[in-house]
């Protein structure tokens, strides 16, 4: 007598979808839709999108429900709305990068990040020529952010650490210092560089523009960031690390300089970072407080100042004779101010690498 092996369950009968079946139908789906919409002569890219998520989901879910059960099909739709909730969020993103990197690679060269743009006169033709270039916006955006910067940082650093380290809980002085902070953060960024402006006006007078100024607009934006960021991370590292130093004899500012700084460097960096990175894309407060110019200045003390967010705003916004060259000259802005935003963050990964307590 033959005893016959049971043959193995099919993967639609078994009360399991198989692993494939859901990019397989979110293909099928798209497809459809595709064709659909050919055949009826109005493909539109949203409302293919659209529909496609929408059906997939309801087959998903149907196709769940009668092959397992109601609990595998109301997680099979949940993970698809979390997928559509990323992608939805995701391809604005990716949409504006591609087209300032698209855009903007076609301007960006050697002469156009080391020469002056403007405008000039050529006596010989009697032509305003325009001339590509960004050195004065990327000159001008270092030094205001910079200064932004070296002013901010020891501000908010030292604020976070009486917050965290000295203020008691009751102390009024701490309540009053978190409740502006709190204001602070939700202050519009115009408001910023109005308040800069006008203070300025006060001390020299009504021509106040000045890279300095720009600064001090920023300030008002990057101080609240490294309060609150540097008071989480502070606020993280264990209490016994502190008591421990402090019952080896250690005064009490060598073991915050020493220990608890240094053991949430990592992420007191990774704040600054995300400080600069909030100020050094602001238009309305430096367009105010430095306005903008096509002339190459590097005293932030005397005179407007040029920054990149500023220039992609201007030659887009009010461009010259030559509007192709003014458009042009705004994508290459926008393409090296993502540029120098990439290349912070790399280095701030770095510095937080080297400085993050490593393990014995």
């Amino acid at each position: 007598m033959t005893v016959t092996a049971p043959s193995a369950p099919l993967a639609l009968t078994s009360g399991q979808l198989p692993r494939y079946i859901e990019p397989m139908m979110l293909v099928g789906v798209a497809i459809v839709v595709a064709g659909v919409q050919l055949l009826l002569g109005s493909f539109n890219l949203a409302t293919w999108l659209i529909l496609s998520a929408i059906i997939y989901l309801i087959a998903i879910g149907v196709g769940s429900t009668i092959v397992e059960n109601r609990r595998k099909a109301v997680d099979r739709v949940v993970r698809g709305l979390v997928t559509v909730a990323f992608l939805l969020a995701v391809a604005p993103l990716i949409s504006t990068l591609w087209t300032v990197v698209s855009k903007g690679l076609a301007v960006v060269n050697w002469n156009f990040i080391t020469q002056t743009g403007g405008s000039t006169f050529d006596p010989n033709t009697l032509e305003v020529v325009a001339t590509a270039g960004a050195w004065q916006a990327i000159a001008g955006t270092l030094i205001i952010t910079g200064i932004a910067a070296l002013i901010s940082v020891p501000i908010g650093i030292l604020a976070a650490v009486y917050l965290v380290e000295y203020a008691q809980p009751n102390n009024p002085l701490r309540r009053a210092i978190t409740f502006l902070v709190d204001v602070m953060t939700g202050i519009p960024s115009i408001v910023a560089g109005l308040f800069a402006f006008s203070l300025f006006s006060l001390v020299i007078g009504p021509k106040a523009f000045s890279g300095f100024s720009a600064s001090i607009a920023l300030c008002v934006l990057m101080i609240p960031i490294v309060i609150r960021s540097t008071e989480e991370m502070l606020r993280l590292v264990p209490a016994d690390l502190r008591e421990a130093s402090l019952a080896l004899g250690v005064p009490r500012s060598a073991t915050i300089i020493k220990v608890v700084l240094r053991t949430a460097a990592s992420g007191i960096i990774t704040g600054v970072v995300l400080a600069v990175a909030r100020v050094v894309g602001e238009t309305a407060p430096i367009f105010i407080a430095a306005s903008f110019t096509d002339n190459f200045n590097s005293n932030p003390f005397d005179g407007p100042m040029q920054t990149l967010p500023v220039m992609a705003y201007t030659a887009y916004s009010f461009p010259g004779q030559d509007i192709d060259a003014s458009q042009a000259n705004a994508w290459g802005a926008a393409f090296l101010l993502v540029v120098l935003v990439v290349i912070f963050n790399l280095i701030a990964r770095i510095v937080a690498a080297v400085f993050a307590p490593k393990a014995r």
